[in-house]
């Protein structure tokens, strides 16, 4: 395990065995090549736990939940969806804080070039990208809105396909590879910001109600002193230069403790997309 970056109390502790490193699963469908970041980052939190942090990255929330469950990860970021589905194995740490508030959208979007499509139903026969299957505003939402009129995405668009990222959804919308796809709005309105001539060669065509933002969430089996430390860690990221810096470059404004019914809406989804006919 590397050691490189931490504070000198963290080294010494790390040295001597007294203080195992906190492991936080991360996916691609918020930080795509953000590798300064995310050392930056680790380091913060290094710091302020005195201990050493790893970022464990994979590919997809199914792998996360994976090694969640199994104790090889502490924490991770995830999202609403797979954390209101396996909530009885996770415990709710920090919720970001999104213009605001502790909340976000899932984005319709189509070519930029498309002025025509008003809505989902005009994408029928269409492809269509989503993000992650587990993703809610990059897979739930759009399967909800569908069976809300009796439609299945499988017989509703010619084709799908998962990108593994929202930020390769927009992508894969702004060449035309797909002609509609569902995104985060946070990602979208973050690339809108670092990446505008990404996000100008599409078009939102309609948003979705509010949904809890994606959030931290922790292993059942972590300890109540580990939780507490990184959670705390991660609220007073607003409270200091370092961690204000951090938060900008994620276009987040903090971290609040949040609320499990800040999710409600999305378990509801997850229900009635179940139960489909």
């Amino acid at each position: 395990m590397a050691l490189c970056g931490l504070a000198p109390g963290a080294f010494a502790a790390a040295l001597a065995g007294e203080a195992p490193a906190l492991r936080i699963g991360l996916t691609p469908v918020f930080l795509d090549d953000q590798s300064t970041f995310l050392e930056a980052w680790r380091v913060y939190l290094t710091e302020h736990l005195q201990r050493p942090v790893v970022f464990v990255q994979r590919g997809s929330y199914r792998e996360i939940v994976d090694l969640l469950s199994q104790d090889q990860l502490d924490a991770a970021w995830l999202c609403g969806s797979p954390y209101v589905r396996h909530e009885r194995r996770l415990r709710l740490l920090a919720v970001p804080l999104f213009q605001g508030k502790p909340l976000y959208r899932s984005y319709l979007i189509v070519p930029a070039g498309d002025t025509h499509t008003k809505s989902l139903l005009d994408l029928r026969g269409k492809v269509f990208a989503y993000s992650d299957p587990d993703s809610n505003s990059g897979f739930l939402y759009t399967q909800f809105a569908l069976a809300q009129i009796r439609e299945r995405s499988e017989v509703f668009f010619a084709r799908t396909f998962y990108t593994w990222s929202h930020r390769k959804v927009v992508d894969a919308v702004a060449v035309e590879l797909a002609q509609g796809g569902a995104v985060d709005g946070y990602v979208w309105e973050t690339l809108q910001r670092s990446h505008p001539q990404l996000t100008a060669r599409t078009r939102v065509v309609a948003q979705s109600p509010e949904f809890g933002f994606p959030p931290f969430v922790a292993r059942a089996t972590l300890s109540d002193s580990d939780f507490a430390a990184l959670r705390q860690a991660l609220i007073d990221m607003r409270d200091n230069d370092e961690g204000r810096k951090l938060l900008r470059q994620l276009n987040l404004d903090g971290f609040t403790p949040g609320e499990r019914k800040l999710f409600d809406g999305i378990a509801r989804m997850v229900k009635e997309v179940a139960n489909r006919p």
